[in-house]
């Protein structure tokens, strides 16, 4: 009887009905993800703040009585309205609409969040999915192992010892096959929270497990780096802060307030027009202060920018060397290593059934073979979430699988 090993090498295949592709898991983390549902009612908030803030002031009407007598009362009607000077009007929209902008810029920032978590999410299952398989397949070996071990017992042909360790190999498998089936649910728990929803949401994870995510190069991450949400939004703030200073300085400008209106005297009979102008003095209080604090929190926005490029640019080069050394393991594993381990595996059984090799070095072989496998689905994943990562600093969608 020859034993292969089948499932250490192909990719989990389940059921059209029963799997989730990434598209469809980002899709629906993008409709119903509550974090996204905040910052898309944040935005909305923005847009009303920013209509509120191209209100003009309201005009006063007021009604003043002198004498309570009607035959000697004065009753004076009037129709008071404030103006705005020093541009204070456009620097209050001119900060509500970058404001609005942020929030705009921080909705994108954060589907990219999401997007990246799905996708980090995702490829995690797909390897959950794949060690389960990869430990069915142990088990069965190991069932086969035993039972092989079993019948040379009963011929006589090794002692009672080697067929009790074929035993202890396979409760071993079976205990494995339990931690990968808890590490799946785990994961599918994980993916289907991204939306709201429980880990019954999804059963498998649609994909190739061993498919290794592209590598950008270093021009395609400092093209991107410029338009990188996190720096977008620094870089708004300043502009918005500018605005404040500029509102700060135009309310050293006083307004003027216009008063027109009309008098009647009952005791002459006869009614008089009223024009009034209004406009407090700036002796005591010039925004000296408002003005101080406006121009240090500009500062403090400019040099926010800075440390925000800097750590970017270190969290960039972080993520970008774990994805290109997780690549390298990977098909290293793929390329060199599970080759050699499958060899080794099969020379090992044959070489036991015909009674060269004891059972010992069939078991030796065996978990050589399915801990490489193991170490490659590791590796790949640490890929897809570094990846990730980089997406979601970048803004971008993950980008496609590759290899």
């Amino acid at each position: 009887m020859r034993f292969l090993l089948p499932a250490l090498l192909i990719a989990l295949a389940p059921g059209v009905c029963d799997a989730i592709t990434l598209a469809e898991a980002q899709a629906l983390a993008l409709t119903h993800n509550p974090d996204l549902a905040q910052a898309r009612l944040e935005l909305q908030a923005l847009q009303g703040a920013e209509m509120q803030a191209g209100a003009r002031p309201n005009p006063e009407l007021g009604v003043l009585l002198e004498d309570a007598r009607a035959a000697t009362r004065t009753t004076t009607v009037q129709l008071s309205q404030a103006i705005e000077l020093g541009g204070k009007r456009a620097a209050r929209q001119a900060a509500a609409a970058q404001a609005r902008e942020q929030a705009a810029v921080a909705l994108a920032a954060r589907q990219a969040d999401v997007r990246a978590a799905v996708a980090a999410a995702f490829f995690e299952l797909l390897a959950a999915d794949a060690q389960r398989q990869l430990a069915e397949a142990g088990v069965k070996l190991a069932q086969d192992a035993a039972g092989a071990a079993d019948k040379r017992l009963q011929a006589g042909k090794v002692p009672p010892l080697e067929a009790a360790k074929a035993r202890v190999a396979e409760a071993q498998a079976r205990a494995e096959l339990a931690q990968a089936l808890s590490e799946g649910q785990q994961a599918r728990a994980r993916l289907a929270a991204l939306w709201g929803q429980g880990p019954q949401a999804v059963t498998h994870a649609e994909g190739d497990a061993g498919a290794l995510p592209a590598q950008p190069s270093e021009a395609q991450l400092a093209a991107w780096l410029a338009d990188a949400p996190a720096l977008q939004i620094a870089r708004l703030d300043i502009a918005r802060r500018q605005a404040l200073t500029d509102g700060e300085r135009a309310r050293r400008t006083p307004d003027v307030t216009v008063t027109v209106g009309a008098k009647r005297d009952a005791e002459l009979g006869r009614t008089q027009a009223v024009i009034g102008l209004s406009l407090p003095l700036p002796l005591a209080d010039r925004n000296q202060g408002g003005l101080l604090e406006a121009l240090r929190r500009e500062d403090q926005a400019r040099e926010a920018l800075t440390a925000t490029s800097l750590k970017l640019q270190a969290d960039l080069a972080a993520a970008a060397e774990r994805l290109r050394a997780s690549r390298e393991q990977a098909r290293l594993l793929a390329d060199d290593a599970l080759p050699v381990a499958q060899t080794a595996y099969d020379t090992a059984l044959k070489g036991y059934e015909l009674g060269k090799f004891a059972f010992l070095d069939v078991l030796d072989a065996q978990r050589s073979l399915v801990q490489l496998r193991r170490q490659q689905l590791q590796h790949t994943a640490d890929a897809h979430r570094a990846a990730a990562d980089l997406a979601r600093l970048l803004g971008r969608a993950p980008q496609d699988s590759k290899d």
